[in-house]
C-alpha cells in the first residue's frame, strides 16, 4: 500500500470513528435524559398529592371567603330593603286614599254654605262609595255576614241569641261591626250575634 492509500484509510477510519462515538454519546445522553425524566416523574408523584391537596385547600378557602362576603352583602341589602319596605310600605295605600281626603275637605267647605241636609247626605254617600272603591282597589274586601253560617275564621261571636228557631241555629243573626279581608287574609273579624 502506498502512503496515499494509508492516508485515505486513516481518514476513513477517522471519519467513521467520530460518527460511531457521536451516536453512542447521543444514545447515552437520551438514556440519561429519560432516566432523569423518570426520576422527576417519580418525585412529582410522591410530592404532587400533598402539593395538589394544599393548592385545592387554598382555592377552596378563597372561594369560601368570596361566598361569605357575597352572602354578607346580600344579607345587608335585604335588611336595608326590608327596613325601607316597613317604613314606606303604606305609601301606595296612602296615595290612593288622599283623593278621598280631598273630597272630604271639599264637602266640609261646601257644607258650611248650605243648610240642606239632603245635599250633605248625598255628598257623604258619594265620598263613602269612592272610599270603598279605593279600598277594593287596594285588595280590601268586606266579609259577608248576611244569612251566613257562623265561621270562626271570619266571625267573632259577641252575643248568642236564643229562641230563633232551628233554621237560625249557628247562623249570623246580626252584624255589630263589619269585618274586612286584605287579599283573602282576615285583617279584622266581623263581630256578630249568632243564633242559638
Amino acid at each position: 500500500m502506498t502512503e496515499k492509500d494509508i492516508n485515505i484509510e486513516n481518514e476513513e477510519n477517522l471519519n467513521e470513528a467520530p460518527v460511531e462515538d457521536t451516536e453512542k454519546e447521543t444514545a447515552e445522553a437520551t438514556e440519561n435524559q429519560e432516566a432523569a425524566a423518570d426520576e422527576a416523574a417519580k418525585e412529582e408523584e410522591e410530592v404532587d398529592p400533598l402539593t395538589k391537596a394544599q393548592q385545592e385547600i387554598e382555592e377552596l378557602k378563597t372561594q369560601l371567603l368570596y361566598k361569605a362576603a357575597e352572602f354578607e352583602n346580600y344579607r345587608k341589602r335585604t335588611l336595608k330593603e326590608r327596613a325601607e319596605l316597613i317604613l314606606n310600605g303604606g305609601e301606595k295605600v296612602i296615595s290612593a286614599i288622599l283623593p278621598v281626603l280631598d273630597d272630604m275637605e271639599r264637602a266640609i267647605a261646601n257644607g258650611a254654605k248650605t243648610d240642606d241636609p239632603q245635599v250633605l247626605r248625598e255628598g257623604v254617600e258619594l265620598i263613602y262609595n269612592k272610599f270603598v272603591k279605593t279600598l277594593e282597589g287596594q285588595g280590601v274586601s268586606k266579609i259577608e255576614t248576611k244569612d251566613a253560617d257562623f265561621d270562626t275564621d271570619l266571625h267573632e261571636a259577641v252575643a248568642m241569641v236564643p229562641g230563633m228557631g232551628d233554621d237560625k241555629k249557628g247562623k249570623v243573626i246580626d252584624c255589630l261591626q263589619e269585618g274586612y279581608k286584605l287579599n283573602d287574609k282576615v285583617i279584622r273579624h266581623a263581630k256578630v250575634a249568632v243564633g242559638q
